[in-house]
């Protein structure tokens, strides 16, 4: 019988915790990120699925599953997918699901610059409400030392544009990823690309290690100093005292980070560097997630 298949392992955002999870594409298209370990798994090597068989699964979840309003499109490069091939997916989604509000996804700038503005608008009135994108840093020396594959300004262009094509951003950017050598810029530069982008949602993780640290090394070229907590709690401090933003909703939610914080910048702003200067001066006393709940 006809189900939605998936080949694990499966990742999704922690806000999509709720959502229906259409595999559309399998791992990442770049895979190059040394910061990065979701899809190195033989069985994660980048692929597409056939498109027949998403439309029979999207068919299928119309008629055996209920309650459906959010559906995520994976893995980490859906949107590397024609124009044409997401709006047939867009399009069974609307006529098979009518009770889903927003359809998201995972998208590199790349993508992004690889659809042209009515593309994108396209995809916006189609359902397409939400991106996902793991910016990790604004700084260039860094994204080039973690192999990205992007800049700072071209990740703004795309942010940007998606904000033209009326297609609301969470964006994601890494504590900790430069280390204590470069911790400064990277939180400046970030904060720089945040202002410049403006965008719905802005959260932070930790930089973290589960198959160690010497790939990621190599692109720092042995400059690399990992950051103790301290340290990761003083560079997020820098981070949200540098931005200046009018509406985002920020969360530093996911399991990596120790010190969970909620808020909207920049009305929040001053309650959320005092919880940081809480638990800089007052660790025991800040609620801060053991360390054994974090993927380390």
């Amino acid at each position: 019988m006809q189900t939605i298949s998936y080949i694990e392992p499966l990742f999704r955002p922690p806000s999509e915790a709720n959502s229906l999870i259409l595999q559309i594409t399998n791992g990442c298209s770049w895979g190059k990120c040394t910061y990065c370990s979701m899809y190195a798994q033989p069985q994660k090597r980048f692929s597409v699925k056939p498109e027949e068989e998403v439309l029979r699964e999207i068919e299928w979840a119309g008629s055996h599953l209920s309650g459906v309003r959010r559906v995520f499109l994976a893995d980490g490069d859906a949107v590397t997918l024609s124009t044409r091939r997401l709006l047939a997916i867009l399009d069974s989604i609307r006529t098979h699901l009518p009770d889903v509000s927003r359809v998201s996804a995972y998208c590199s700038p790349g993508n992004v610059a690889n659809k042209t503005a009515a593309d994108l608008k396209a995809l916006r009135e189609a359902g397409l409400g939400l991106i996902y994108m793991g910016a990790e840093s604004g700084d260039d020396l860094v994204l080039k030392n973690i192999n990205k594959g992007e800049t700072r300004q071209t990740t703004a262009d795309a942010l940007n544009r998606l904000a033209d094509a009326g297609i609301r951003r969470s964006v994601m950017l890494i504590n900790g990823l430069a280390g204590s050598r470069f911790s400064e810029q990277h939180a400046l530069n970030s904060a720089l690309l945040a202002n410049q982008t403006q965008p719905e949602y802005l959260a932070t993780l930790v930089i973290n290690f589960p198959h160690g640290e010497a790939r990621f090394q190599a692109g720092f070229e042995g400059q690399f100093e990992k950051m103790a907590q301290p340290g990761l709690f003083k560079e997020l401090h820098q981070l949200i005292g540098a931005l200046e933003l009018k509406s985002t909703i920020f969360r530093s939610d996911h399991a990596s980070n120790q010190l969970a914080l909620r808020g909207v910048l920049g009305k929040d702003k001053r309650k959320l560097l005092d919880q940081i200067e809480h638990a800089l001066h007052f660790p025991a006393q800040s609620n801060l997630r053991p360390e054994w709940i974090r993927p380390f």
